[in-house]
C-alpha cells in the first residue's frame, strides 16, 4: 500500500465523524435535462433553541433531487435542509439562485425550558424565501444567502443572512475534506423574535423588556468530510462550532453563547 492510500485508510474513521453533505450544490453530470437523485437519512445533535445549553438529537432526512436548473432538498449556503428552488445562473465560477424553504422542526417551544422560557411563548415554524450565490475557484468557495419570512408571522417575521467560506481537499479519490468559517446576521425583527423580550412577554415573565439591535448574530467554523463507500453510497458527518455575538449573546434568554452542531448521514445516489 503506497503512502497516499495508507493516509486515506487512516482517515476513514475520521470521515465517519466529520463528513459534510451539500446535496443541492451538485449539478447533474450529464446533459441539462438529466436527473440527479440522492436520498438518505441522518441524525443531528444541536441546542434545543438558539442560546440554549440543553441539547436535542433529531433524525433528519437527506433529500437531493435535481432536474436541469431546478432542485428539491438542501438550499446552498442557507442551512435549510428542506427547500425547492432553481439556479438562475451557473457559470464556470459563479452560481446564483432562488429558493423557498421551511423549518423542519419548531425553532423554539416554551416547554423546551420552562424555567428560562416561562411566559415567552413558542416560536412557530415558517416558510422562508430568498436568494443564494456562490463563487468557486479551484478548491475554494465563498457563498452567501439572504432569506425572509414569507408567512409574515406576528412572532416570527424577519430576515436572516449568511456568508461562508469553504476550502476543500481530496487526499484520495473517495474522500473530500472541508473546512471554513461563516457568519450569520439578522434584521431587527428576527433578533427580537429569538432573543428579545417585548412588553407582553415581560408581563408574563420575570424579564425586563429587551430590544436587540440588528446585525451580527453568530460566528462559526465547520469541519467536514465526505466519503464515497461505493459509486452510489456516501457516509459522513459535520461538526460546526458556533458562538453567539452582539445583542444576541447578551440576551437574558441565552444560557450558553456556544452553539455547536454535530451531524452524521448516510445517503444513496441513484
Amino acid at each position: 500500500m503506497d503512502s497516499k492510500k495508507a493516509f486515506c485508510a487512516a482517515l476513514l474513521p475520521a470521515a465517519v465523524g466529520f463528513a459534510i453533505i451539500s446535496p443541492a450544490r451538485a449539478a447533474p453530470e450529464n446533459e441539462a435535462d438529466a436527473w440527479s437523485v440522492t436520498l438518505g437519512a441522518g441524525v443531528a445533535d444541536f441546542p434545543k433553541y438558539p442560546g440554549s445549553r440543553a441539547r436535542r438529537v433529531e433524525p433528519l432526512p437527506v433529500i437531493s433531487i435535481r432536474h436541469g436548473r431546478f432542485f428539491l432538498g438542501g438550499v446552498p449556503g442557507a442551512g435549510t435542509p428542506a427547500g425547492v428552488g432553481a439556479y438562475l445562473y451557473e457559470g464556470d465560477h459563479w452560481k446564483l439562485g432562488v429558493a423557498v424553504g421551511g423549518d423542519v422542526i419548531k425553532p423554539r417551544k416554551e416547554s423546551d425550558d420552562r424555567r428560562h422560557l416561562r411566559g415567552l411563548g413558542d416560536i412557530n415554524g415558517t416558510v422562508q424565501g430568498g436568494m443564494f450565490a456562490s463563487y468557486t475557484l479551484a478548491w475554494f468557495t465563498i457563498q452567501g444567502s439572504a432569506f425572509y419570512d414569507l408567512e409574515d408571522h406576528r412572532n416570527h417575521e424577519g430576515m436572516q443572512g449568511s456568508l461562508e467560506a469553504v476550502a476543500k481537499y481530496s487526499p484520495c479519490a473517495r474522500l473530500t475534506l472541508s473546512a471554513g468559517p461563516s457568519v450569520a446576521f439578522a434584521n431587527r425583527r428576527y433578533m427580537q423574535t429569538f432573543f428579545g423580550i417585548d412588553a407582553i412577554q415581560s408581563e408574563r415573565s420575570d424579564y425586563a423588556e429587551y430590544f436587540p439591535k440588528p446585525g451580527l448574530e453568530l460566528i462559526s467554523f465547520s469541519l467536514g468530510a465526505d466519503y464515497r463507500l461505493t459509486s452510489h453510497w456516501r457516509l459522513g458527518a459535520r461538526v460546526t462550532a458556533g458562538r453567539l455575538q452582539g445583542d444576541a449573546a447578551h440576551s437574558v434568554i441565552v444560557e450558553s453563547k456556544n452553539q455547536n452542531i454535530y451531524a452524521m448521514f448516510v445517503a444513496y445516489r441513484y
